[in-house]
């Protein structure tokens, strides 16, 4: 693989991944005003989770005709934001990013009085363009393609861990209107956090709590308990397992899972790599299948915090969407957006099933 980087005409930075040597000196032609990010954060005192603030993000671009999709490569006379006229894959700064590096500021409190801590949101925001084909989709890529992908997410870890006040690193893709997607070219997004999520630290507390008490890693043991039972399990490889998880939250929820602890995508081995290429490429002809259309989904990566309890973490990707039939949403209601506190309509067993017929 090779990897070049350059710069849009606004400054951001764009990062070229080819499978094959490629020159990549395509200017970006395009009169853009400076990147104005105005990111804060704020602790809620009652919960002391961090909240982000971006008013910026209000004009971001909303759902273009496909022959004005920014994540096309360029044309003659429809420069977009990848200036070259084709690319294998493609990780941008997000113009429009709910942290970034340029935010001013200092460490604050709300109003002055001490009770709500506040700072600039600091950190990054990336766009990963997954393929040039505007009609395509992940599930479409090849296993060499998928392969490509996992090696820019490791890569963009990596820099990104290495950034000042970066707590965590979170890649991930949002797929279908139902989701909320506004651009439909196949992308994901990398999200580096100046804090540890709430999931993440609830993770870790209880992978904490559960290694003091039996002396092994939570997920390990998941890990081999769905391994031994199969009920769940929906795909498997030489390094890795794809299953329902047994408390699933969502109508079509999967976990996939390394057979070996490893605390991010960097860790990975070249063989884990394209053994997870395959394993997740069977996983999303699955998706697609269950209700004969394309799943609209959530599929995130959950790697240990950059600078705290790595030892903890255990690398794993989940898969969840909101639709529990071809034609029917599950809404966060009363009880989950309330409370969180979830309920099914189906079983994690009954969602197995469904998805190995598939």
């Amino acid at each position: 693989m090779r990897k070049t980087v350059r710069h849009l005409a606004d400054g951001r930075e764009i990062i070229y991944f080819d499978e094959t040597p490629a020159e990549r000196n395509a200017v970006d032609t395009r009169d853009l005003p400076p990147v104005a990010a105005t990111s804060e954060i704020r602790r809620d005192p009652l919960t002391g989770e961090w909240v982000a603030m971006a008013a910026h993000r209000q004009t971001r671009t909303y759902k273009p005709p496909a022959d004005l999709c920014p994540l096309c490569p360029s044309k003659p006379g429809k420069p977009s934001e990848i200036p070259d006229a084709d690319y294998d894959v493609v990780v941008f700064e997000n113009r429009f990013p709910s942290f970034s590096q340029g935010v001013v500021g200092e460490e604050s409190t709300v109003d002055g009085l001490g009770l709500v801590p506040a700072a600039p949101g600091r950190g990054r925001c990336e766009v990963v363009c997954f393929t040039s084909e505007h009609n395509g989709s992940f599930s479409g890529l090849s296993p060499r393609k998928v392969r490509t992908v996992v090696d820019a997410w490791a890569d963009r870890t990596e820099f990104l861990s290495g950034l000042d006040g970066v707590e965590q690193v979170f890649p991930f893709e949002n797929r279908g209107e139902e989701i909320g997607v506004t651009l439909h070219h196949p992308h994901g997004q990398i999200y580096a956090y100046p804090f540890v999520t709430p999931k993440t630290s609830r993770m870790i507390e209880v992978a904490r709590a559960y290694e003091a008490e039996h002396g092994r890693p939570v997920l390990g043991d998941v890990l081999a308990a769905e391994r031994k039972v199969g009920t769940r399990v929906i795909a498997e490889g030489e390094h890795w397992t794809a299953f329902v998880p047994p408390a699933a939250r969502w109508p079509v929820q999967v976990q996939v899972v390394p057979h070996r602890q490893v605390p991010d995508i960097p860790a990975l081995t070249d063989a884990e790599r394209d053994d997870f290429a395959e394993v997740y490429l069977q996983v999303l002809k699955r998706c697609d299948a269950l209700y004969g259309r394309p799943l609209p989904y959530i599929a995130g990566w959950h790697q240990a915090p950059v600078n705290q309890d790595r030892d903890l973490g255990w690398l794993h990707l989940e898969l969840f969407s909101v639709l529990r039939s071809k034609d029917k949403l599950k809404y966060l209601a009363g009880s989950e957006s309330g409370m969180a506190v979830w309920i099914n309509d189906a079983t994690p067993e009954q969602i197995a099933e469904r998805l190995r017929g598939s």
